[in-house]
């Protein structure tokens, strides 16, 4: 019979693996919120193309596939929605780079609600074969700090905007580069040199800042994703 019907892969296992490894490499995208070192940098970027390599072999395998445990629709979307989880981690940190940004107290609250949802999501798909009414709360568990990563960001563009949080905040990096934007302001006296500079820098940090929350508010959107998959996927086989 095995040769008129093949065997089923085991999606099961397989999203298990990617639940895995999103959850590796949002615990090290955590350790980079710390302080932004580059050999941490490049962790975050190795385990991402690992994700690619075992998204791409998932979905071959389901395009091959005769059979499949589960809706063959859920398991495609689930085989995105995670991977989805680990290139948002990559592309932040790829972003706090380029625009040389060191992280703060939000990307750290950010970041550590990504690895929490994406904990909730392994949790989730590793009981769903045997418990899926279990997976259902971890499912409903990774949604939440979709919400809470919102708030998160709310409230840090509430500060971004405030001038007298940057001054008081203001990190001795950002005012190097205040500091080097005076070469724009050449024809003003001193005091005024001054004033503009960090004014020019004020709004750069902003434009800057605002760049990387919104990625990761974006990023939160994904593991809710992931999380509304797996309530799908449970309200079916419940």
């Amino acid at each position: 019979m095995g040769r008129i019907f093949p065997r089923t892969p085991d999606f099961y296992a397989r999203l298990n693996a990617q639940c895995d490894l999103a959850v590796a490499a949002t615990e090290v995208f955590v350790t980079y919120m710390q302080g932004a070192d580059e050999d941490v940098a490049r962790r975050v970027l190795a385990l991402e193309k690992q994700g690619d390599t075992l998204k791409a072999d998932n979905m071959t395998t389901l395009h091959r596939a005769f059979a499949t445990p589960i809706d063959r629709e859920d398991v495609y979307r689930s085989i995105a929605a995670i991977d989805e989880i680990l290139n948002y981690a990559k592309a932040t940190v790829q972003e706090m780079r380029v625009l040389q940004l060191e992280p703060d107290e939000h990307t750290r609250a950010m970041a550590d609600l990504m690895h929490r949802g994406a904990l909730a999501l392994q949790q989730g798909f590793a009981c769903l074969a045997d418990d899926p009414l279990t997976a259902e709360q971890h499912a409903d568990a990774a949604r939440k700090t979709e919400r809470a990563t919102e708030k998160v960001y709310r409230r840090a563009l509430g500060e971004l905007f405030d001038a007298e949080h940057y001054r008081a905040t203001l990190t001795p990096e950002q005012q190097r580069s205040a500091d080097a934007l005076a070469v724009l302001t050449g024809e003003l006296n001193a005091r005024e040199t001054s004033a503009v500079s960090s004014a020019v820098g004020f709004v750069l940090e902003i434009l800057k800042r605002r760049e990387v929350y919104r990625h990761m508010s974006n990023g939160a959107d994904r593991v809710a994703r992931a999380g509304e998959v797996l309530h799908d996927i449970v309200a079916k086989i419940a």
